[in-house]
């Protein structure tokens, strides 16, 4: 079996799942109460808390524990309304971005907002200039994406940062779900984001976990009120077990991070240039440093993507349509649609998504694959 759906999901690391089921087991306390048994448990969340602050160089108190990137994304654009509506009730993100953030900027448009979609090029990149243009005195939230889910485009979002240098009182929020252990934590953590969003199950942490990284001094109204946990931002009683796990995750990405990307652009390098051989093809990602090492999007123009998607199955091997949060729904991917790419070709497109564990020998036996199926799907495209 060879598993290329990793932006969808990736397996919980064994060394991870030991620490999930020990703190599971032996500090099952609640955090928040007084006794030991409790104050145990809160000194263990707060070691996880702080071992991913000094991963990512900011202040402990900056990393709220939530239950992944739809949660976090809702809880940014939502609550930044929520907070600064008296201020502005105007929102810039991209055309490309998560339904985690798309789904809530159109909830906020019923409410009164106003929302605008920044284009993107024929990469599915925005620029910068157009994000200046749109600026307003209402603005009051910036939510773009660090690393495309459907086709990998790194967004520029130091470019934007230096452009909202002159705009203090506007919250600035990335999306770096796909963005944990691919190189490029520079950018996400620049000193002009406000706020990161991330879930575990995206390097192999358990479900159910991620964070947010919330600027200090930066106001967010909670989204879930209640017993004041998580100080006072997002309340209900923690998954200490859960969030323990997801930081010895982020530990163990990170220790790996270097030669994971270098091997993630090799076996993507790999396939890119084999299938770009075959003229039903149409290639959607890049294989260059504009775009992250993990994901490489593609068509067989002719062939539905779900017919792909399946007849790699038959053979051992997953991959997926473009997003796994939408591949049932057998719609034109969003972000094709958004750089203008033909509908025939949009709904061909297929997504390898890579992780740390992938190797060379499996790009091989993909291509392999591939040669295969593809005689059989030109005979009847032809």
């Amino acid at each position: 079996m060879i598993y290329f759906d990793n932006s969808a999901t990736t397996q919980v690391a064994p060394e991870v799942l030991q620490t999930y089921n020990t703190v599971s087991q032996k500090i099952w306390g609640n955090p928040s109460s007084l006794h030991n048994f409790g104050e145990e448990a809160w000194n263990l969340l707060e070691q996880a808390r702080q071992q991913i602050a000094n991963l990512f160089h900011v202040n402990s108190g900056e990393i709220i524990f939530t239950s992944g990137g739809s949660e976090g994304d809702n809880w940014v654009v939502k609550g930044t309304a929520m907070a600064k509506q008296r201020f502005g009730k105007h929102i810039i993100t991209t055309s490309v971005e998560h339904a985690a953030v798309r789904n809530p900027t159109e909830q906020l448009k019923e409410l009164g907002f106003d929302v605008t979609y920044l284009p993107v090029d024929k990469e599915g990149r925005i620029n910068p200039a157009d994000l200046k243009a749109a600026i307003r005195p209402d603005t009051i939230l910036v939510s773009i994406m660090a690393v495309n889910n459907e086709i990998g485009t790194i967004q520029p979002i130091k470019e934007v940062g230096e452009i909202l240098k002159d705009y203090p009182n506007i919250h600035f929020h990335v999306d770096a779900v796909q963005a944990i252990g691919k190189g490029i934590d520079d950018a996400v953590f620049s000193d002009r984001v406000d706020f990161a969003t991330f879930s575990g199950h995206k390097f192999h942490a358990p479900r159910g976990t991620g964070f947010v990284y919330v600027k200090a001094g930066r106001k967010l109204a909670p989204l879930v009120a209640g017993g004041g946990q998580e100080r006072g931002l997002r309340s209900g009683t923690e998954n200490t077990p859960g969030d323990v796990a997801m930081a010895r995750a982020i530990r163990l990405v990170k220790e790996g991070e270097a030669d994971a990307v270098k091997r993630e652009q090799a076996i993507k390098e790999r396939i890119y240039d084999h299938i770009k051989q075959f003229d039903h093809v149409r290639i959607f990602s890049g294989r260059d440093q504009g775009f992250a090492p993990h994901i490489l999007c593609f068509a067989i123009v002719g062939v539905r993507g779900e017919t792909i998607v399946h007849a790699f199955e038959d053979q051992g091997i997953y991959i997926s349509t473009t997003s796994a949060c939408s591949s049932k729904k057998h719609a034109e991917a969003g972000t094709l649609a958004a750089m203008k790419v033909p509908e025939n070709e949009a709904t061909s497109a297929v997504r390898i998504s890579l992780g740390d564990q992938n190797t060379l020998e499996e790009a091989d036996q993909f291509n392999k694959t591939f040669d295969k199926l593809y005689a059989g799907f030109k005979k009847i495209i032809e």
